[in-house]
């Protein structure tokens, strides 16, 4: 499997059985698409105002897949799914602690890429709950969102829930500084430093690493 990150919240995982890009955004994708193809495209949750003129970095609401990534397949909620053999769990979580009465729901996906199981948080502002930790059942990489909803220590939290041992850690806050800042947290929390940033990951069953590992990854795209 190979892991891009194009910043924010999108990642590309490539695999044989197909491609799943995860909550695209359209200074990623822009009127052409900049080469970005997928087989599947997941979104954790619809992106309100302000417009993504104002924020560069948003989600493009769940009903408007961008052009250059149709026909994709696009998912936007829970359940199990069979796309392209590609196989993915949509969990419902929500992006806050009070059950998305605050800012709403949120999908946490599981897509299943050559033999390996990749989970993306998408916008989690929560721990999990034990019946959420047996719908994504065992994973073997997490993209967790750092400075947005979830503070340094409750990211370090859910990576611990999950019991994973690969880390990607997707900087979604509002700008770069916010975003290093809880990036530096983040690693401080797992115990973690001296980390070289690297244009992608690719990773397969026997590379997988045997204790906890913290991979970053480059953004293709600056937002």
């Amino acid at each position: 499997m190979e892991i891009i990150w194009y910043g924010g919240a999108c990642v590309r995982l490539r695999g044989k059985e197909g491609t799943v890009v995860a909550d695209a955004f359209p200074s990623v994708v822009g009127p052409t698409g900049r080469g970005l193809t997928a087989d599947l495209v997941t979104y954790s949750h619809p992106d309100p105002a302000p417009p993504a003129a104002a924020r560069p970095n948003a989600h493009r609401p769940p009903d408007a897949v961008p052009t250059s990534l149709q026909p994709a397949f696009r998912l936007d909620g829970p359940g199990e799914y069979e796309i392209h053999d590609v196989l993915v769990t949509g969990v419902r979580t929500a992006r806050d602690e009070a059950k998305g009465t605050e800012r709403g729901l949120n999908t946490a996906f599981v897509v299943q890429l050559d033999g390996l199981h990749a989970i993306h948080l998408g916008d989690l502002g929560h721990a999990l709950t034990e019946e959420q930790l047996r719908e994504i059942g065992t994973v073997d990489l997490a993209c967790v969102p750092i400075g947005g909803h979830l503070s340094a220590a409750k990211a370090a939290e859910v990576v611990s829930q999950l019991e994973v041992n690969l880390v990607v850690p997707l900087l979604v806050a509002e700008n770069e500084a916010d975003g290093q800042s809880a990036l530096a947290k983040f690693l401080h929390e797992m115990g973690v430093k001296d980390l070289t940033p690297q244009p992608r990951l690719t990773v397969t069953v026997s590379s997988v690493p045997q204790e906890m590992t913290v991979a970053l990854l480059e953004s293709r795209v600056r937002v």
